[in-house]
């Protein structure tokens, strides 16, 4: 668990300085971020962080892309030689090409440092049975959970190439105490377990670990995952390929992420300006890696959507960056419609709110000048008449955004299904 004694904003800050500044040390055997630090005028003689965020410029992940494309097949973010590398991961590419990332050995290690302080916040221990409903796939989540599970000395139970109905025979029969998958997916294993009539209330299962998807805090998300596993509290976290693990969920205050700020630099910035945000105030979330040193990323530009908490220190103890709402969604992900700013999550929210709704997709037409929304939602078999349903749904809809988004109710099983993260909002 995280303890009381966790260190104050000062030490925090003083050990990220030192962090920093010898992780600049390394940067002049990195071509890509040799160029950005000399043109920055920017040395490891660095007066402060504050003097870093005033001078180091952002790094965008169209950089990174472009920079892969012309230095193939791993850029040119390359602190060593390639004989130092032993590890490679793969961006999902939900949003364009796929990036590959190389780790060194000590760099993976400090990766599933970061991944221990998770399950340290989760409350998992060694005596836990831990499944990982994910595929084999190039994705650093599953491999830096697994293996820095293994290494706490839990039972690790892989998934991967098992049908949903499989893994939840595994489940149950091997007493798994930790589930660890996207929040769409537990919601899945429900609805199947429903349709072979098998008993979740028999599950050993107390804590699901949830990541990839916002939905880990989204509090009626939360609540429906919950209802659906007796007895499991969810937990959320989050990282990102090029990044790393990030962050932990809140051992006291469900709901909230904090940052592994041993591990990382956060800033929270207007993503208009580039300025940085006042705590309570909404903005994108900025990460400098402090240990991976192999392929760092300085002053990234993430595209997460957050709130930083105004209140230090949590009630869990922790001086740590608090994120109420984890990421509230992506930047890149906002719809304006008729002067509304919408987001997934808002919309996620308000959809499983309501109740009764098994799956969903939001759908924006391309062929209109100005953008706007439908939705498409199965209900749960045996719930309300259809009709009763879409108009329950475009009444909150209305209500929270003071605008009409149609609803219709579409036959079971008619939208996809997702194992991991979850593709709802389509053009079409």
């Amino acid at each position: 668990m995280t303890s009381l004694s966790s260190p104050n904003r000062r030490a925090i800050e003083s050990d990220q300085l030192d962090k920093l500044c010898s992780l600049l040390s390394l940067l002049p055997r990195n071509p890509f971020y040799r160029r950005k630090l000399q043109a920055a005028g920017i040395t490891p003689s660095l007066s402060g962080l504050e003097d870093f965020s005033k001078r180091m410029p952002f790094t965008l992940k169209q950089e990174l892309i472009d920079d892969q494309c012309e230095n193939p097949p791993y850029g040119s973010n390359l602190s060593y030689s390639l004989e130092r590398y032993a590890r490679l991961s793969q961006t999902s590419a939900t949003t364009g090409k796929p990036m590959r990332w190389l780790d060194t050995a000590q760099d993976w290690e400090w990766m599933l440092n970061n991944w221990t302080r998770v399950y340290q916040a989760a409350g998992v221990t060694a005596r836990d049975r831990i499944f990982f409903a994910f595929s084999f796939a190039p994705f650093l989540g599953f491999w830096t959970a697994f293996e820095s599970a293994v290494r706490l000395g839990c039972m690790c139970i892989p998934g991967g190439g098992l049908s949903s109905v499989a893994r939840l025979r595994m489940i149950l029969e091997n007493e798994i105490t930790v589930l660890c998958c996207a929040p769409t997916y537990a919601l899945r294993l429900a609805e199947v377990a429903a349709q072979e009539e098998v008993k979740l209330s028999g599950s050993k299962v107390k804590r699901i670990i949830v990541a990839g998807e916002p939905g880990g805090s989204i509090p009626s998300t939360c609540a429906e995952i919950e209802r659906s596993w007796p007895g499991a509290r969810v937990v959320d976290h989050h990282g990102m390929t090029e990044v790393g693990p990030v962050s932990y969920g809140c051992p006291k205050r469900p709901g909230i992420l904090h940052v592994i700020e041993s591990s990382y630099i956060a800033e929270v910035i207007d993503f208009a300006t580039g300025q940085a945000v006042q705590p309570g105030e909404k903005g994108e979330l900025v990460l400098t890696n402090l240990g991976r040193t192999g392929s760092p990323l300085l002053r990234y530009r993430t595209g997460d959507l957050v709130q930083p908490c105004a209140e230090q220190p949590c009630t869990c103890g922790s001086y740590e960056l608090g994120l109420p709402g984890g990421i509230l969604g992506r930047t890149d992900d906002m719809v304006v419609v008729r002067g509304v700013n919408i987001y997934p999550s808002a919309v996620e929210e308000i959809i499983r709110s309501c109740g009764g709704v098994a799956e969903f997709r939001v759908e924006i037409p391309s062929d209109r000048m100005l953008p706007e929304l439908t939705i498409k939602a199965e209900a749960f078999p045996g719930q309300q008449e259809p009709k009763e349903l879409a108009e329950r749904l475009e009444a909150a809809l209305r209500s929270a955004f003071a605008l009409r988004i149609p609803v219709s109710i579409v036959p079971s099983g008619t939208l996809p299904r997702f194992e991991m993260k979850a593709r709802r909002w389509v053009r079409v």
